[in-house]
């Protein structure tokens, strides 16, 4: 089995062009593994913490700088020397390096990074791609893609409360033609907004992002392009919503204001009731963080 003999992380630019963090690690056997690390736009309380520098004047507080000093002076001397391929030991020993929940001393950023990047090493030094590596000889079967084609919340400068409305090609037999089916319908979509005078920027990951009259709109809408592009929504197309509700409660009045909707405020009951009629009348298949993260009662 081959060792761990190098870990170097370095400060790099992520698609949104804020900093982030990359990491290389490098083998006995002489092969290199590098993972850079991904970060969402809207974070909740109780996830893993990512470590920002804080210092306004560089990258306006974006800086992960500091996390890169723990990658290098700290994680790098825990791990290296372990076997690479003893995943499960890299990480209980980071972990308990950092010795938080949140792995907020060191950073999951940090973390996170040492990890992937042991991942990819281990996995060439076997001569396997990442995904036979992690999922074995009989891992074939590629998941079905939800693809994020109307941007609203934190994800957009406009009016939708919703942070994601996706499409779901659940209906074919290969990626490819699930693929296929997601772009051409992407495309229709932006079509069939322009001949309604809507705005077709894109949003912080890519999917365009109108002003509509109510959330509701962006799925009768993705229903229009579904059928426009050729494909039979229930059938062969779903729907799915990452509502980041957390992002839109109001703790004061322990309401839901849809401020896309004239404010109109809701209770954990009615927004779990507006829910119920969405996927009552489209083919929603998913729901993603539906209420607040800490909305308990509204979860049971």
């Amino acid at each position: 089995m081959s060792t761990i003999v190098s870990v170097h992380a370095r400060e790099i630019l992520d698609s949104r062009g804020n900093p982030t963090l990359e990491v290389e690690v490098a083998t006995e056997f002489g092969n290199l593994g590098r993972a850079a690390v991904p970060s969402g736009a809207s974070t909740g309380e109780h996830e893993a913490h990512e470590l920002r520098d804080g210092d306004a004047s560089r990258y306006r507080g974006k800086g992960v700088l500091q996390a890169v000093a723990n990658v290098n002076e700290t994680l790098a001397p825990a791990v290296e020397g372990l076997e690479v391929a003893e995943q499960g030991q890299i990480d209980r020993a980071m972990r308990e390096l950092d010795g938080t929940a949140t792995k907020s001393r060191l950073g999951a950023n940090a973390l996170l990074g040492v990890s992937l990047a042991c991942a990819r090493a281990a996995a060439e030094d076997v001569g396997l791609p990442l995904f036979r590596y992690l999922g074995g000889a009989h891992c074939r079967t590629l998941p079905v893609p939800l693809m994020n084609v109307i941007n609203g919340g934190a994800h957009a400068s406009n009016n939708l409360d919703f942070q994601e409305t996706m499409l779901v090609p659940f209906g074919f037999d290969r990626f490819a033609d699930a693929l296929r089916a997601g772009v051409e319908i992407f495309h229709t979509l932006k079509g069939l907004l322009e001949k309604q005078g809507k705005v077709t920027a894109v949003g912080d990951e890519g999917g365009f992002a109108p002003s509509l009259a109510n959330n509701a709109e962006a799925l009768e809408t993705l229903m229009q392009a579904i059928e426009t592009a050729g494909y039979r929504p229930g059938e062969q197309i779903g729907l799915a919503l990452d509502v980041a509700a957390s992002e839109f409660y109001d703790k004061d009045k322990q309401k839901y204001v849809l401020a896309g909707e004239g404010g109109r405020e809701l209770s954990s009951a009615e927004l779990v009731e507006l829910y119920a009629e969405l996927a009552g009348k489209y083919p929603l298949l998913s729901i993603e963080d539906g209420l607040q993260e800490d909305d308990w009662a509204g979860w049971k």
